[in-house]
């Protein structure tokens, strides 16, 4: 479930800065009849994708074990962004409307800041032995042999290191694909366990 509302909540980022980009534009370029009528088309639209992301963002946002310093930043600026914007292209002030878009711009990019620094100190505790025991297990086997739902025979692969990244990424036959269940490294990891483990042994 958590997947699914990650990637819930990038479509809702998603959304909402376009919507606020097309309306900052039109403020900033001197088209108030242009920015009224999109405002008018696109009200409910807003207030879902509003709604969405917020929701998206506070669930994902219990599920994690500690809340950092960068993460509290960004909330903050989010929350300070949106009275600026409903001020700024109520009464079309172009100052208030283009800090408010600068601010939600900010949040985004102290969120992807976040998430790399995360990612960093994770490579050097990966242990692939225990991605595939959790992961691989239930079809392969623990050496790789069992073959069930026909899962392959990983001491006979043929495959090299990027094939067998490949495989795990994108899924094949009845395989599931994982890159949206593992990041990069634990699929280098895993791909690097079966390798030097599994394969022809």
């Amino acid at each position: 479930m958590a997947t699914g509302m990650l990637h819930s909540h990038y479509l809702f980022v998603v959304l909402f800065t376009l919507i606020y980009l097309i309306k900052t534009i039109l403020l900033l370029s001197d088209r108030d009849e242009l920015l009224d009528t999109f405002k008018k088309k696109t009200k409910v639209v807003e207030m879902i994708v509003s709604f969405g992301f917020l929701a998206t963002g506070i669930y994902l946002m219990t599920q994690l074990p500690s809340v950092s310093t960068l993460l509290i930043i960004k909330i903050v600026l989010v929350f300070l962004s949106i009275p600026l914007a409903v001020i700024g292209f109520k009464k079309k002030n172009k100052v208030l409307a283009s800090l408010s878009f600068f601010l939600i711009i900010v949040s985004f990019g102290l969120a992807q800041k976040a998430k790399e620094s995360k990612a960093g100190p994770e490579i050097a505790t990966i242990n692939g032995k225990e991605i595939f025991e959790d992961k691989c297990t239930l079809c392969h086997g623990s050496d790789g042999k069992l073959g069930l739902s026909g899962a392959k025979d990983l001491s006979l692969t043929q495959l090299d290191h990027a094939g067998i990244v490949e495989i795990i990424s994108n899924g094949k036959n009845a395989m599931a694909s994982y890159k949206d269940v593992l990041s990069h490294a634990q699929i280098d990891a895993l791909s690097s366990y079966i390798e030097s483990d599994l394969k022809k042994k």
